[in-house]
C-alpha cells in the first residue's frame, strides 16, 4: 500500500487518537471530576467519529458515536464519570481499534459492548437506558417543532479546492446537519468553471442550508470542526418569516466569519490545531529511515577507508579532505541517529492500560509510577522492548505485589507500587522495573532449580547466580498456572530479547523489600563506537560503551597468573580471560600483551589481547544464518581496508568464562 494512501494515513491518525482517548480515560479514573480531561476525551472521540465517516469507516463512526454521546452527557453534567463508565469505554476502545485496523469484527461483540455502555450510563446518571439508544440514531433526522423554542439558522459554506484529495467528504457534514433538525439544503453552483477548465479532483460546489433546531450554535460549529481552517463559513440566525422561503442564491465565495461565543471545546480544538501547525513535523515511513541509515553506514565505511589511505599518503591536501569528510560523516551519523530517537514516554504510556487491567484481574491496588520519560532510544529498540517489559510488569503484579490484606499486615500501604524508570548512562539506557512487594523467595527458587535439574542438591551458589535461575527456560515458582503466569516462558523471553539487543539485565531483590530488574540497552542498533583490537592475526571490535580502561599485561604478571587468571587493580581483584585461548589462536603471543577491562552489569572482567589498534566507528552487520549461533560475537563490521572484524559479545563471553571457571568471578565479586 502506498505511503500516501488516505486510508492508511487515517489508520495511523486513528491509532494516535485511540491512544489519546486511552490516556485520558486512565487519567480520568484517578480524577473523575476533571472537566478538562472529560472535554479532551470527548473531542478525541468526536474527531475519531468524524474522520471515520469522512474516510468511509461507517461502522467505526457509528460505534464511536455511542461513546461520544456518553461523554457528551458527562461533559454536560448529566452523568458522572464513574469507574464502571471508564472501564466500559476502555473495553469499547478495543473494538474501535479493530474497526480502525480493518480487522473482521463480530457485530454481536459490538452490540454487547454498547448494551454494557448503555447500562453503566443509566446507572451513573439515573436516566432511562432508552435515552442513549435514541441519541444513537445517526441516520434519521430529528424533526423539531419551531414553537418549542427552536431557532432557524442560515448556513452558507464552501470548502477548499483540495479537500476531496485530502479525504474530506461533504456529504457526512450535511448528514450531521440533518441530525440537528429539519433543514433545507441547496447546492451553490456559481463557482463551477466551464467544462474545459474543470479539474475533477477539485471541489467547486458550495452549500446553503436553512436549519431549524433546538440545538445551540456551537452544535452547528461542531460539524465543521475538522475543516474550519480550510473553508469559508457564514452562520446567521434568521427570523421565522424568512425561514418560510429560501433566500436568493449567493456567491459561493464568502469571507470567513468568526464564530460568536464559540463553544470552549471547539475553541480548544482550534487552538490545538494551530499549535500543531506551529510545531510542524513530517511523517516518514520507518522503512525510509532504515534505508537512509544503511546509506549512512556505507558512508562511514567508505570514510574509514579514505582515512586509512590518507594516513599512508604524504599528500597534505588528501589528509585535509579526509579529516573534513570524517567530521561531516560523524555529524551526519549523529543527526541520523537523533532522527530515529524517540522518547521512552511512547513506550511507558502503553503500560498504564496494562496496570489498570492487572489491578482488576488480580484484585490488587496497583499504582504505576514512571520516571525519566524524556530519555530517548532508537525507535527499533523501543519496539522490541515492549514484550519484555510487559512480562516484567505482569510478573511484578502477580508474583511480587501482595494482596491489600497482606500488605496492611506487613505495615505497608494497601496499594502496591510499580516504578518504571529510564535514565541514560553513556552510550546505554538503563530501564528499571521495580516493585515494593515481598521480594524473591530464595528457598522456593532453589527448590525449583533442583527440581528442574539446573542445580545439584546442596550445591554452593552465589546469590546473584541463584536469582539468575529465574531467567532459565521453563522456570516458574508459581504454585498454579493462571492467565497471568505459571508457564515459565515470560522471563526467558525477557532474557533472550535483551541479549538480542546486545544488552544485559540485572536482578536484585532484598528480602521483603521488593524486586528490581535493570535492563541495560544500547542507544542504537546500527552504528556504535568500538575499540579495535588484534588477537593473533584476527581483528575484533569491543563496544566502547563497555570499556573501562586498558592496561599492560607484563610477562611477570602473566607468569604469576598461571592457573588463576586474576589481576589486582587498585586493591580489587579483576578476573581476566585470554582471548587467544578462547579463539584457539596458533600464532605466538606478543611480548607485551594488553588487558581491556570491560564491565557487564555489576562485574568487571579483563580481556587479554595482543594489540590495541584504536577507536573505530563500527557499522554493525548481522551475521549469516550459519554463524548466528556463535554466541561469542554479536555481529561484524567492514574495516577501511575491506577486511572484516567480528564484534565481541562481552556479556556472552563473561557468562561463558563464569561457567568454565567460576572461581575467579566469585572471588572478584
Amino acid at each position: 500500500m502506498s505511503a500516501t494512501d488516505p486510508v492508511e494515513i487515517f489508520r495511523v491518525e486513528a491509532q494516535e487518537l485511540l491512544e489519546q482517548i486511552e490516556q485520558g480515560l486512565l487519567d480520568l479514573s484517578h480524577t473523575p471530576g476533571d472537566k478538562e480531561l472529560v472535554a479532551a476525551v470527548f473531542r478525541a472521540l468526536h474527531t475519531l467519529k468524524g474522520s471515520g465517516a469522512m474516510f468511509g469507516f461507517d461502522a467505526l463512526a457509528g460505534f464511536t458515536h455511542h461513546c461520544e454521546t456518553a461523554f457528551d452527557r458527562v461533559r454536560k453534567g448529566e452523568v458522572q464519570a464513574t469507574p464502571d463508565l471508564v472501564a466500559a469505554v476502555l473495553n469499547a476502545m478495543d473494538h474501535m481499534r479493530a474497526l480502525a485496523e480493518g480487522r473482521p469484527c463480530d457485530a454481536s461483540v459490538g452490540d454487547a459492548l454498547l448494551v454494557e455502555l448503555e447500562r453503566v450510563v443509566a446507572a451513573a446518571g439515573g436516566a432511562p437506558t432508552a435515552a442513549l439508544a435514541a441519541d444513537a440514531e445517526i441516520a434519521s433526522p430529528t424533526q423539531v417543532d419551531p414553537a418549542s423554542g427552536a431557532k432557524t439558522w442560515r448556513i452558507v459554506f464552501t470548502l477548499g479546492e483540495d479537500v476531496l484529495v485530502n479525504g474530506t467528504r461533504p456529504l457526512p457534514m450535511l448528514d450531521e446537519l440533518r441530525d440537528l433538525g429539519a433543514c433545507d439544503i441547496r447546492a451553490l453552483t456559481d463557482a463551477i468553471p466551464p467544462l474545459e477548465a474543470l479539474t475533477p479532483t477539485h471541489c467547486h460546489l458550495g452549500w446553503e442550508v436553512v436549519l431549524t433546531t433546538d440545538q445551540p450554535r456551537s452544535a452547528i460549529e461542531d460539524v465543521f470542526m475538522f475543516v474550519v481552517d480550510d473553508m469559508t463559513l457564514d452562520i446567521s440566525e434568521v427570523l421565522s418569516e424568512a425561514a418560510e422561503a429560501p433566500p436568493p442564491a449567493v456567491s459561493a465565495v464568502l469571507p470567513p466569519v468568526a464564530a460568536a461565543h464559540p463553544d470552549p471545546d471547539i475553541a480548544a480544538a482550534t487552538v490545538d490545531a494551530k499549535s500543531a501547525r506551529a510545531d510542524a513535523s513530517v511523517r516518514v515511513p520507518a522503512q525510509r529511515l532504515d534505508e537512509l541509515m544503511d546509506r549512512v553506514g556505507e558512508l562511514v565505511i567508505a570514510q574509514s577507508r579514505l582515512k586509512q589511505i590518507a594516513g599512508a599518503s604524504q599528500d597534505m591536501s588528501l589528509r585535509s579532505v579526509a579529516e573534513e569528510i570524517e567530521h561531516l560523516a560523524s555529524e551526519l551519523r549523529d543527526s541520523m541517529m537523533s532522527v530515529r530517537m524517540v522518547p521512552v514516554a511512547q513506550l511507558f504510556s502503553r503500560f498504564r492500560r496494562l496496570i489498570h487491567d492487572l489491578s482488576r484481574d488480580t484484585g490488587k491496588e496497583i499504582d504505576l509510577i514512571t520516571e525519566g520519560e524524556t530519555t530517548e532510544l532508537d525507535k527499533t529498540v523501543i519496539e522490541r522492548l515492549a514484550d519484555p517489559l510487559i512480562h516484567l510488569i505482569r510478573n511484578s503484579a502477580d508474583h511480587g505485589l501482595e494482596s491489600p490484606e497482606e500488605r496492611l499486615a506487613a505495615g505497608k500501604p494497601a496499594a502496591g507500587r510499580i516504578v518504571l524508570a529510564a535514565r541514560q548512562a553513556g552510550a546505554e539506557v538503563v530501564i528499571t522495573v521495580k516493585d515494593d512487594g515481598r521480594g524473591v523467595n530464595r528457598d522456593r527458587v532453589r527448590a525449583k532449580a533442583e527440581e528442574n535439574g539446573l542445580l545439584a542438591p546442596g550445591a554452593a551458589i552465589g546469590d546473584a547466580e541463584l536469582l539468575q535461575m529465574i531467567f532459565q527456560p521453563g522456570f516458574s515458582t508459581a504454585a498454579k498456572v493462571t492467565n497471568l503466569s505459571g508457564r515459565g516462558v515470560g522471563m526467558d523471553v525477557v532474557k533472550r530479547t535483551i541479549e538480542g539487543l546486545r544488552g544485559s539485565l540485572e536482578l536484585s531483590s532484598p528480602a521483603g523489600e521488593g524486586s528490581q530488574v535493570a535492563l541495560r540497552i544500547p542507544l542504537t542498533l546500527a552504528i556504535i563506537d568500538g575499540l579495535l583490537v588484534r588477537v593473533g592475526s584476527g581483528r575484533y571490535v569491543i563496544p566502547l560503551s563497555t570499556v573501562e580502561e586498558c592496561l599492560e599485561l607484563t610477562p611477570e604478571q602473566d607468569a604469576r597468573s598461571t592457573g588463576r587468571s586474576v589481576l589486582t587493580i587498585r586493591d580489587q581483584l579483576v578476573p581476566f580471560m585470554r582471548l587467544r585461548s578462547m579463539f584457539n589462536t596458533k600464532a605466538p603471543p606478543d611480548a607485551y600483551q594488553k588487558i581491556v577491562v570491560v564491565s557487564t552489569g555489576g562485574e568487571r572482567v579483563g580481556l587479554v589481547v595482543d594489540q590495541i589498534l584504536g577507536d573505530h566507528q563500527t557499522v554493525i552487520k548481522p551475521l549469516s544464518v550459519f554463524h548466528s549461533e556463535v554466541g561469542a560475537f554479536s555481529g561484524a563490521t567492514i574495516l577501511g581496508d575491506g577486511g572484516v572484524a567480528l564484534i565481541l559479545d562481552v556479556g556472552h563471553l563473561t557468562s561463558e568464562a563464569a561457567q568454565n571457571d567460576p572461581a575467579p568471578l566469585r572471588a572478584a565479586s
